[in-house]
């Protein structure tokens, strides 16, 4: 091969590269714009918007720069304590009860069901978590209601006087719990499902010639070996749990009082009730400093992951 004919030939290689980079790029712009225009902008400008006492209803640009004053306030402020405390508590209960729950039910399920039938209970138990939130909550409230099912079973299990649970102080938060680890487990469910079906079968036929009962194999095998899985679901377990609204907004209102006053719905209170948008600002950047530690860390784990 000549030099001119090798060099025409890398030639046409770097065009033939530049297009492909330049279709690529075309593909990818509408989503890039779009990450930029609707998510790091928005962010930016709530994190300046953060550092002033900008009330919205005042207009734009009417604003004075207060630096770090209301992060400051923040942790004085009574109402910020009682959200960010509640949003611990539902995450500390509801993140590990919904993956424990889900990892039994997957099990039983595919030990127990045939393929058609756990097909049907997996898309069964899938249903609430695709229904729509309004929706949901609001028949959950007729469920929680004075003569409701739920409070009629309790009396017929013998609690002679139950309280109505979403108007009671002690009792409103974790009936919200409640609703919200019943509607997010049927996704649960289905990963653990997909990620059943490549666990080694050879490995509980081993552990069966060894005399290992079901429980001794869900211990000592399905657990660990779901490790990645159960990490998986529990970050962001734990995001959606900081950033639950819809329930808490349509089932309790943030009441009774603040007993079930979340982050997300305090920011909601403060921005478009009390219109104190630098305030609420404030209040959405602890939000996604904590978010973002998350993130971090499930990012971290998967990269030891790959490299291992």
């Amino acid at each position: 091969m000549t030099k001119t004919n090798q060099k025409n030939r890398l030639t046409s290689i770097r065009k033939k590269k530049k297009k492909e980079e330049r279709m690529a790029f075309a593909f990818l712009f509408p989503s890039l714009a779009g990450l930029i225009l609707l998510s790091l902008i928005p962010t930016l400008i709530s994190l300046y918007i953060s550092l002033t006492d900008w009330v919205y209803t005042d207009g734009l640009w009417n604003w004075n720069f207060v630096g770090l004053k209301n992060f400051i306030d923040l942790w004085s402020d009574g109402w910020f304590q009682k959200s960010l405390w509640n949003t611990i508590i539902f995450t500390i209960v509801t993140v590990p009860a919904g993956i424990f729950l889900s990892l039994v039910i997957a099990t039983l399920i595919d030990s127990f069901c045939g393929e058609r039938s756990s097909g049907v209970i997996r898309i069964a138990l899938y249903m609430p978590h695709v229904c729509n939130i309004v929706a949901t909550s609001t028949i959950w409230k007729t469920l929680y209601s004075s003569y409701g099912p739920v409070t009629n079973l309790m009396r017929s299990l013998g609690w002679s006087n139950p309280p109505k649970f979403l108007a009671n102080y002690t009792w409103a938060l974790p009936a919200v719990m409640l609703v919200v680890i019943w509607a997010k487990i049927g996704y649960q469910v289905f990963l653990y499902g997909a990620a059943m079906q490549s666990l080694p079968s050879e490995l509980y036929e081993c552990a069966s010639l060894d005399g290992a009962n079901g429980i001794q194999k869900f211990r000592r095998l399905t657990i660990p070996l779901l490790a990645n899985t159960t990490f998986y679901m529990t970050v962001t377990g734990i995001i959606s749990s900081f950033q639950v609204f819809g329930y808490v907004n349509v089932m309790t209102g943030g009441g009774p009082k603040d007993s079930t006053y979340v982050l997300v719905y305090y920011i909601y209170k403060l921005a478009f009730q009390y219109r104190r948008t630098g305030y609420a600002s404030a209040v959405a950047v602890i939000l996604f400093l904590v978010l973002l530690v998350v993130t971090i860390i499930q990012y971290i784990h998967n990269n030891k992951i790959n490299r291992d």
